[in-house]
């Protein structure tokens, strides 16, 4: 092992034990995923944010991924009503910057230590019309809970008219070729009505 990937270790660490003791303090959260690109107005951003605000009357605190776009927007919905607002910030070269309606928040280096801290604090995920980052949170939540790995909690989709292509082509590629079940689709809930969305938050953790 090189000298600067031993040091790597400590750093890593370091990234975990701060994660640890930042988040442990956040209560119970749901976490929303979403683009980064999406600004103020765009009907994605509004409904992240409503879904914020809906989160907060609740009392359920609101986890993101601490960026601008639909994660400023959840964000934002929360802490305009005075809720829990949680922001993972992960540090890039280009789009990603803290946004400023969090009041827990904290930035990582690792994608991996980042994506732990996510899964470990939180009780739902609600995943709105994003990119690669947006799917890789979604198919790594599925695949920990299909597995066995972490225990089930919802994983819910917003955004039907989205969503619809990739379930399509998972149901007649992935299915049909025998690689997943049919019941693992039980994984996921559609949602386009964000009162609906939260309500099914609101009813886990009533279990």
């Amino acid at each position: 092992m090189k000298v600067g990937d031993t040091w790597r270790v400590f750093k890593i660490l370091a990234e975990f034990v701060e994660g640890f003791e930042t988040l442990s303090k956040a209560g119970s959260c749901a976490t929303v995923f979403g683009s980064a690109r999406v600004r103020e107005g765009d009907y994605d951003y509004e409904l992240a944010r409503k879904v914020g605000r809906l989160l907060a009357d609740e009392g359920i605190g609101v986890m993101t991924g601490g960026g601008p776009g639909i994660m400023e927007a959840a964000n934002r919905g929360a802490f305009e009503k005075g809720g829990r607002s949680v922001g993972c910030n992960i540090e890039l070269p280009y789009e990603q910057k803290p946004n400023p309606y969090t009041n827990i928040s904290i930035s990582f280096n690792y994608f991996f230590v980042r994506k732990v801290m996510l899964v470990k604090y939180s009780s739902a995920f609600i995943i709105m019309p994003g990119g690669f980052g947006t799917l890789d949170e979604l198919f790594e939540a599925i695949t920990l809970i299909q597995t066995r790995k972490i225990k089930p909690f919802p994983i819910i989709m917003m955004g039907s008219d989205y969503w619809k292509g990739m379930l399509d082509w998972v149901k007649e590629s992935m299915i049909s070729k025998g690689f997943i079940h049919t019941s693992d689709l039980d994984l996921i809930q559609m949602q386009d009505d964000p009162y609906e969305a939260v309500e099914a938050v609101k009813r886990f953790l009533a279990k």
